[in-house]
């Protein structure tokens, strides 16, 4: 009988012919660590499935599973519950995982047993497609790296790349795996692991390659809309707002801010007041409290969320509010 792995990877597919081959190579091709490869068919139509069965013909790492076509969700949770080692490594059928990424990922995990999940940075690519928001996103993600940064960015967006991420197998399921819902389930994973006081943060070295390309998910699914994420991230937020004693003051009075507000009314959290630069907005109203400037704003009484759309701004107003002596965290968030 074989050893136990010491890392599983879950690999759902579904239509990816032209590059589950190379996916699931650039898994196989680690040696350092002793793996399982679950290959798991979530209703392929174009012959994947052929390729899978020929990868695990030919290696014998190579398992494979088959949702029927149940979705992603189902996928993982079938590969949480099939997986054989006690850390489990995400890989998607379009993406290319660099070498010596399991091995560095399992010695940190090993390292520290606080964390409950482990990134890499990431290169998106090809290179001609990936500009404007899709670069400031992946640029953002690579740029936080401690448990610290990801719990407090964590409302911004979904600060791991999930296919680039190492989980501890019974954490995970002791949160229920992964739910199914209207929003995406990786950002659902990170929200609840951080709400759950576990820590998630990523290795300063890219170890993943993400592929772009026009039919992936992310761009198609409505689970990924930005009123979803938007929904999501409200009912996240909201469990962390609703204890708070302090005033809510909302930084932000433009479309991002009152979008977020009017999502985290269903919730039950109500701001006292919005705070904005823009002179033609201050003395306005939005959502039925008052715009004014950031006058008057203390730590002890106030507790700032802040929900800016344009680029830059985010860094602006956390500057603003450090210099009023608020603690990222402890006095301030970011939610968008």
């Amino acid at each position: 009988m074989s050893a136990a792995p010491d890392v599983s990877v879950v690999l759902p597919y579904r239509d990816v012919l032209a590059t589950l081959a190379e996916a699931a190579t650039s898994i196989l091709e680690e040696r350092e660590v002793g793996l399982e490869l679950l290959l798991i068919d979530d209703g392929s139509r174009d012959g994947s499935a052929d390729v899978a069965a020929a990868l695990a013909a030919s290696d014998p790492r190579v398992r494979l599973l088959s949702s029927s076509g149940a979705g992603i969700v189902s996928a993982l949770n079938l590969g949480l519950a099939e997986a054989a080692a006690p850390l489990v490594a995400r890989m998607d059928g379009d993406d290319v995982s660099l070498r010596g990424r399991l091995a560095s990922q399992r010695r940190a995990m090993e390292e520290d047993g606080s964390l409950a999940a482990l990134g890499t940075q990431i290169e998106a690519f090809p290179s001609d497609v990936i500009e404007g928001g899709l670069a400031r996103y992946v640029a953002w993600q690579n740029g936080l790296l401690s448990a610290e940064e990801h719990a407090v960015q964590v409302f911004v967006e979904a600060p791991l790349c999930h296919p680039s991420v190492m989980l501890r197998r019974d954490v995970v399921r002791g949160l229920g795996g992964y739910r199914q819902g209207r929003f995406p389930e990786d950002y659902d994973l990170w929200l609840r692991l951080v709400r759950g006081g576990h820590r998630i943060r990523k290795l300063q070295e890219v170890l993943l390659r993400w592929r772009q390309r026009p039919g992936r998910l992310t761009f198609n699914d409505p689970r990924y809309s930005l009123e979803s994420i938007r929904a999501l991230r409200a009912e996240h937020l909201a469990e962390r707002l609703q204890g708070e004693q302090r005033e809510l003051v909302l930084w932000g009075a433009g479309p991002t801010g009152r979008r977020l507000a009017r999502a985290l009314e269903p919730h039950g959290v109500r701001f006292t007041r919005f705070v904005d630069i823009d002179p033609l907005k201050i003395g306005r109203t939005a959502r039925g409290a008052p715009i004014t400037s950031m006058e008057g704003l203390r730590p002890e009484e106030h507790f700032v969320v802040f929900a800016v759309g344009a680029a830059g701004a985010r860094a602006l107003v956390s500057s603003a509010l450090r210099e009023r002596e608020f603690i990222e965290g402890a006095d301030f968030l970011a939610a968008a």
